[in-house]
């Protein structure tokens, strides 16, 4: 499994999701067809060959990841996500932001801090699958909005706070969806921002899945409601990752 991660990151890539649109892949023949198409995994640029990289943390996934694995892929697991950089730029934002000393800015604003911290707290104590249905339902109710309105670039991975003040791109509504849970207590282990790609559109994407009572539950922007990984047959992850580490994924 260590050779799979090695050997299928050794190219240069400079990767980033576009949600609305599909991306081209033009990469080595080594990589499956799958991983051809993730021309845009966003937020990775190897700026050196991955087996150096990762080096002697890449091993396979972990025993408490013997859960249904995503979309029916093989997983290959790493604990070094150093070159994820606009996932650690929002994590490190995020952490900031909502650290428990964090104030609003200036007086007289809307306290997009305080909103989300009721809004967690109305949550505190529930039944985990209600929180996980609330928080989705929540995120989902801002609208989509491209990166390159927003922020002026293509691709830019929004904090929460950042999203409920702008609203964003896919991975924007999935990282205010982890960062929210996180906060209600969930373990990271049991939460992954995915990256794949969306078959029937021919676009990439990214979503959140939670993992509760031995499912792979996705919350996605495009759907109302949270539903079983099993259930959606269209979606090819590519990587997934939270703050443990990421995976790299093969069909």
């Amino acid at each position: 499994m260590q050779w799979i991660v090695t050997r299928g990151l050794t190219v240069l890539l400079s990767l980033a999701v576009v949600c609305t649109t599909a991306q081209a892949a033009d990469t080595a023949e080594s990589l499956s067809d799958s991983q051809k198409n993730a021309v845009q995994l966003s937020g990775v640029q190897f700026a050196t060959a991955a087996t150096g990289l990762l080096g002697p943390a890449a091993r396979p996934a972990r025993p408490q990841l013997s859960r249904p694995q995503l979309f029916g892929t093989r997983e290959a697991f790493s604990a070094d996500n150093r070159a994820f950089g606009k996932w650690r730029d929002a994590m490190h934002r995020a952490a900031i932001e909502t650290a428990p000393e964090a104030t609003c800015a200036r007086s007289g604003e809307t306290c997009r801090l305080a909103q989300w911290r009721g809004f967690i707290d109305s949550l505190r104590g529930r039944d985990p699958r209600f929180q996980i249905e609330a928080v989705n339902r929540e995120m989902n109710r801002r609208s989509h909005t491209r990166d390159s309105r927003n922020w002026g670039v293509d691709d830019y991975w929004a904090s929460p706070l950042e999203f409920l003040a702008k609203s964003g791109d896919c991975e924007d509504y999935a990282i205010a969806k982890y960062v929210s849970l996180l906060a209600l207590g969930w373990d990271d282990g049991d939460l992954r921002l995915v990256v794949l790609k969306d078959r029937r559109l021919g676009q990439m994407h990214a979503v959140l899945v939670v993992y509760l009572d031995d499912q792979a539950l996705v919350l996605d922007n495009q759907f109302a409601r949270v539903v079983s990984a099993n259930s959606i047959h269209h979606y090819t992850p590519l990587y997934s990752i939270n703050q443990t580490g990421w995976w790299l994924h093969r069909s």
